[in-house]
């Protein structure tokens, strides 16, 4: 397969911030979310509702909320809020049905600012997932968790698919880049991200909120504003696989693997320089 391929390196330092960017911080121990959900229902048989809401303990100089969602594996819409002086923020998007397993996923962020010019942050993440089944000539349901064998039958077959699919295509991204596996400990997007929230292996709490949140600085100017393509065109995110967290076992980088909707394998890459 002849592909394009785009390999960006991403290590962000404290510069300054432009509106509607996630910029990383030091995390503030004593500030909270009070609050993070994610959530997606089958509104009627026609429609998907899609909410994000979070409150933090006290008001910040900026909140932002960025969220993906992904249908089968690929993404198809993304929803993002930014907002100053607050401490909450709630978006709700309504969608054409679709069928299929969803997975909605958002990170949660606050910056505050204190005396003397210090910057700290705030973050968190949350995650949902819906199963929408279609049946002839006019059933449609759906679940999150799967209650009666046919239910059970449907998630497996859902599973399989999306699974199926997305190794497929970070197969042929770790063969176009010649990725060492053996090297790395991979872990789907949301999977990484449940993980990091009690601490990535080898890691300590406090440095894998550190790499989650430069994970998700880049990932917002690298993914969710454009995917920047080898030639120098940016494409929409939009049909690009969930991405593949590769952490390096040697603990000094990770890799982002995903493949754009016209098949372009893009690997990023993010230095790590938090304390063990």
């Amino acid at each position: 397969m002849i592909a394009i391929a785009a390999y960006i390196i991403f290590h962000f330092l404290s510069a300054p911030k432009a509106i509607e960017s996630i910029t990383f911080f030091p995390i503030e121990p004593n500030v909270s979310f009070k609050t993070v959900k994610t959530s997606l229902s089958l509104e009627d048989p026609k429609s998907i509702s899609w909410k994000i809401s979070s409150t933090l303990d006290r008001k910040a100089y900026l909140r932002q909320d960025a969220g993906l969602l992904f249908l089968n594996g690929r993404l198809i819409e993304k929803l993002g809020e930014w907002k100053q002086n607050t401490a909450s923020l709630a978006q709700e998007k309504s969608l054409p049905r679709q069928t299929g397993l969803l997975q909605a996923i958002t990170f949660h962020h606050a910056e505050l600012h204190e005396g003397n010019s210090e910057i700290f942050s705030s973050q968190a993440m949350s995650e949902d997932s819906l199963y929408i089944i279609s049946q002839p000539p006019n059933s449609v349901f759906s679940f999150r968790s799967p209650k009666t064998n046919s239910e059970r039958e449907w998630k497996q077959k859902l599973d399989e698919q999306t699974e199926r699919m997305l190794y497929y295509s970070w197969n042929r991204g770790v063969r176009h880049f010649s990725v060492p596996l053996s090297e790395y400990q991979a872990y789907p997007l949301p999977i990484f991200n449940n993980r990091a929230k009690t601490g990535l292996p080898g890691f300590s709490k406090a440095a894998s909120d550190k790499i989650i949140g430069q994970l998700w600085e880049g990932i917002y100017k690298n993914y969710i504003n454009g995917i920047k393509k080898q030639d120098g065109t940016t494409v929409s995110p939009e049909g690009s696989t969930i991405p593949l967290i590769l952490l390096a076992k040697n603990q000094t980088h990770l890799l982002v693997l995903t493949e754009t909707k016209d098949g372009s394998p893009i690997l990023l890459r993010q230095m790590i320089e938090a304390a063990h």
